[in-house]
Parts: C-alpha cells; sequence; structure tokens
C-alpha cells in the first residue's frame, strides 16, 4: 500500500481511477458503493447497507501511515460536529494481522470515538481503492451512492471534504 501526500500520484487521478474501477466492478446499480461487512474493534459485524439514509463517510487509513494519523483528528472532529444530523464515519483499518494490534492503542490515544472496522486482508480497500493509496476516503450519499472520492491527504484537505459533507447532508 502506498501512503500519499500527493507527492507520487495525482489526487484526481486516482479519484479517476478508483471511480471508473467503482463503476466496472461494483454493483449492478451505477455508482453504487459495494456493500461490505466488516468486524469492528469489538466484534460487532457492520454492513455499509445498514446506514442507508445516512451520509457515510468510508476513511481507509493504516497504523504507519504518517497523513492518515494527521487526517483522524478532523474526522473525529466531523464525527462529533455532523453524527446527530446524519454524518456515519467508518475509519477502516487495513493493518494485516502482524499490524492488527496496534490498532485498538491508537485508536485510543487519537481519542477516536467513531467506528473503527477491520479489514486485514483488505477485501474491502480493494474494492473501493485498488492502487490501496492511503488515507483514502469515499463519502456515500443517503441513498448508497459513491458522490465522491479523496486520495491522501494534505493539510486543509479537511475544509473541503466538510464541505463535502455538509452538502450530502442538505445543510
Amino acid at each position: 500500500m502506498l501512503c500519499l501526500r500527493s507527492v507520487a500520484l495525482s489526487a484526481l487521478a486516482v479519484a479517476t481511477l478508483t471511480l471508473t474501477s467503482l463503476a466496472s466492478s461494483g454493483p449492478a446499480n451505477a455508482g453504487g458503493a459495494t456493500d461490505f461487512s466488516l468486524r469492528d474493534l469489538s466484534g460487532t459485524q457492520h454492513r455499509l447497507s445498514q446506514y442507508k439514509g445516512k451520509v457515510v463517510l468510508l476513511n481507509f487509513w493504516a497504523t504507519w501511515c504518517g497523513p492518515c494519523q494527521v487526517e483522524m483528528p478532523h474526522l473525529e472532529a466531523m464525527h462529533k460536529e455532523l453524527g446527530a444530523r446524519g454524518l456515519v464515519v467508518l475509519g477502516i483499518s487495513t493493518d494485516d494481522a502482524k499490524l492488527d494490534a496496534m490498532v485498538k492503542p491508537l485508536v485510543k490515544s487519537k481519542g477516536l470515538t467513531y467506528t473503527v472496522l477491520r479489514d486485514p486482508q483488505t477485501t474491502v480497500v480493494s474494492q473501493f481503492n485498488p492502487a490501496k493509496t492511503l488515507p483514502f476516503n469515499v463519502l456515500v450519499d443517503k441513498l448508497g451512492q459513491v458522490a465522491k472520492v479523496h486520495a491522501g491527504y494534505n493539510p486543509g484537505d479537511e475544509v473541503a471534504l466538510k464541505a463535502e459533507v455538509l452538502e450530502l447532508l442538505g445543510r
């Protein structure tokens, strides 16, 4: 997996490739987010489809990814501010089994209260982000359609992301 700061690949190119990949490998409903099932840190199963009717921010990350960790407090702030209005933040750890033991301590140290799921075989990240660049965010609208994708993180990206979330929530 790659941890991007937007040096090696342009976010636009990755987003374009990802949307193309989603359209060809996704479900029958064009633009629909591929449903998946993953367990959270306490072992509870979560399906993307259970959040239909809400705006969902899928955040793919790993413990070894510096930009992922810098982005986390911004996602937590959005979760706290906009959760009551219908935003669901699902952090999806792509750490393999060897690094999985580091996920809970990192989540605790960052004070994350949004749901964190595990994808140690990178099955779900491969569906949404075949290049496996990190961090990688997918915004899913209330109808379950992929609305936006963002690859990498640079300081200030959270402003645009929040504006897109607010638009999807209907301000």
